[in-house]
């Protein structure tokens, strides 16, 4: 079986517990992919959504199945996809009401050697950082969840994180036991001043969190530990390396976190906005409860929930 199928990172069942609190996680059992199950606040119905930030699943030519499955039950299903799923985009057009593209996820590609695409001055950045700094890798990362709780709960208070991802402890608890997550540490001394969680995923590896001290950002630290993480995932044989988007919709090439994610990639690839609305009666039932008019957002009934 080609690992990539392997049920772990995103569609591993403690991944898909870690939003427990968001709502309750359901299994499709025949594409093998996890959802969250959400009350329609103000009414009776439930809706479900893929997990942030993206839906990962076994089999993704059996959607249709678990559609079948669920439509008595529930409103509507809204997912990102995986940059990396070998998906048919006809047949996901076939099935959902809506597949639009969302990001563009920069990508590192690692048979190239990081030295001819990685831009120059983040490998300066990088090298002025680990000159200072010692990194160390770890595929039990639960031995770390305290440490990393402290550097999260500093990149909250700096960013004034709120929503879906504000992780709680409990969240984090579940996703550093989750197959295939591992975390990257950055000492000065014996003090963690950064460290990245990411997941490895047969020959694809995703960059799924970072955070850091107040003590990190003075030195750099950002690139030192995004440089050490390529090449020790170079190591480890990975073909691809997921290095993500940028934080809101827009892509604007000024904005800083999409000019630091492109100078470590070499390529990107698109993620689709699915959605289907799986009742058409009751979607239109709650947008009309709401007084929900024409929007761009999936589903209507929801727009603004994430801001």
């Amino acid at each position: 079986m080609d690992m990539k199928f392997e049920l772990t990172g995103y569609c591993h069942s403690n991944y898909a517990l870690s939003f427990s609190q968001l709502g309750k996680p359901r299994k499709l059992p025949a594409c093998g992919g996890w959802v969250i199950e959400r009350n329609i606040p103000g009414t009776t119905h439930s809706d479900c959504m893929g997990c942030y930030p993206l839906f990962s699943c076994k089999d993704w030519g059996k959607i249709h199945e678990d559609l079948i499955e669920i439509r008595s039950e529930m409103v509507s299903l809204t997912l990102v996809t995986d940059p990396f799923a070998p998906f048919d985009k006809a047949y996901l057009e076939k099935i959902f009401n809506i597949v639009k593209p969302y990001k563009n996820h920069f990508v590192a590609d690692l048979h190239q050697d990081l030295n001819s695409f990685v831009n120059k001055k983040h490998r300066q950045k990088a090298r002025s950082a680990l000159s200072i700094m010692q990194m160390e890798f770890c595929n039990e990362p639960l031995k770390y969840l305290n440490e990393w709780i402290v550097l999260y709960q500093n990149l909250v208070k700096r960013h004034s994180i709120i929503g879906i991802r504000a992780f709680s402890n409990e969240s984090f608890h579940r996703q550093l036991e989750t197959d295939g997550m591992n975390i990257a540490l950055c000492r000065i001394c014996d003090e963690i001043i950064a460290a990245m969680l990411f997941i490895v995923d047969g020959d694809v590896a995703y960059t799924h969190l970072s955070a850091f001290s107040d003590k990190a950002y003075n030195v750099n630290a950002s690139f030192g530990l995004y440089w050490g993480v390529l090449n020790y995932l170079k190591e480890l044989n990975v073909k691809f390396v997921d290095i993500g988007a940028g934080s809101g919709i827009s892509q604007s090439e000024t904005d800083g976190l999409i000019r630091f994610k492109t100078g470590w990639s070499n390529t990107n690839r698109m993620v689709y906005l699915c959605g289907c609305i799986l009742d058409g009666e009751k979607y239109a039932e709650v947008c009309r409860l709401k007084s929900i008019e024409g929007n761009n957002y999936f589903p209507s009934y929801r727009v603004g929930e994430f801001t």
